[in-house]
């Protein structure tokens, strides 16, 4: 099977495309910059650099959230156009589940974070077992705080992951202490490669259901929908 596998769900950009459980080729950025117009000329370039056309892909996989709203969209909306046009099967993967995919050789419980401003994070609860990686608890939207103090009642370590967390990182030292520890620093960034690994093992979906996991809506969503309760079902953010 070959794979493109695309995060575009935050800051951090990567591409990447396999060959079953092969990495052919990737390409990763961590800059600010608008990825609608750096994602599909790293997507084409890197297809052409290892000599596959579009039509080679048997599957696409995509960082579907949460994360950056704009980064979100745009991620998944291109997916989605490539999987259509050229009728191949896509999936999504967890924005999380990709950081705490990064840390194959961990024991310790995994903590994969994004800030969501006003001392909130996109959250979850990982561990590998077994060369699997388990998901523990869903992932969610929540105040650093109460995550923290959640985290208190598990036994054993807490590995953070991701750049955001030296945003919070004192948070969980105040109430976990030196269970808290950082994954190594190759490991904070989204990489296309996971995407594609942990895509391979998902059940391929309806390309026109595939949308992106927020977890929380925009302040101007929030805003428009205490605005207009008895339009929720027109809701744009549900039309994605």
């Amino acid at each position: 099977m070959k794979l493109l596998a695309i995060d575009a769900s935050n800051q951090a950009m990567s591409v990447a495309v396999l060959e079953n459980q092969k990495v052919i080729g990737e390409r990763t950025t961590n800059i600010k910059g608008n990825h609608s117009q750096r994602l599909m000329p790293a997507i084409a370039g890197l297809i052409a650099e290892v000599g596959w056309q579009p039509a080679d892909l048997d599957r696409i996989a995509v960082a579907q959230g949460p994360g950056s709203y704009t980064g979100l969209r745009i991620g998944v909306t291109i997916a989605k156009t490539l999987a259509w046009t050229l009728g191949k099967d896509i999936t999504g993967v967890s924005s999380l589940a990709i950081l705490a995919g990064n840390c194959e050789e961990s024991t310790h419980y995994l903590v994969p974070l994004f800030d969501a401003r006003r001392g909130n994070i996109y959250t979850g609860l990982y561990r590998w077992e077994a060369g699997e990686l388990v998901q523990i608890e869903p992932d969610t939207h929540v105040s650093a705080e109460k995550w923290a103090s959640h985290l208190k009642t598990l036994p054993g370590t807490i590995e953070l992951i991701g750049e955001d967390r030296v945003l919070h990182q004192q948070t969980f030292e105040q109430e976990l202490g030196d269970r808290v520890v950082a994954a190594s620093l190759k490991n904070h960034l989204p990489k296309g490669s996971v995407v594609g690994l942990l895509g391979l093992k998902e059940k391929p979906v309806d390309v026109h259901t595939l949308v992106p996991h927020y977890l929380k809506l925009a302040e101007a969503e929030e805003n428009w929908r205490k605005e207009h309760p008895d339009q929720l079902e027109e809701s744009y953010i549900e039309k994605i």
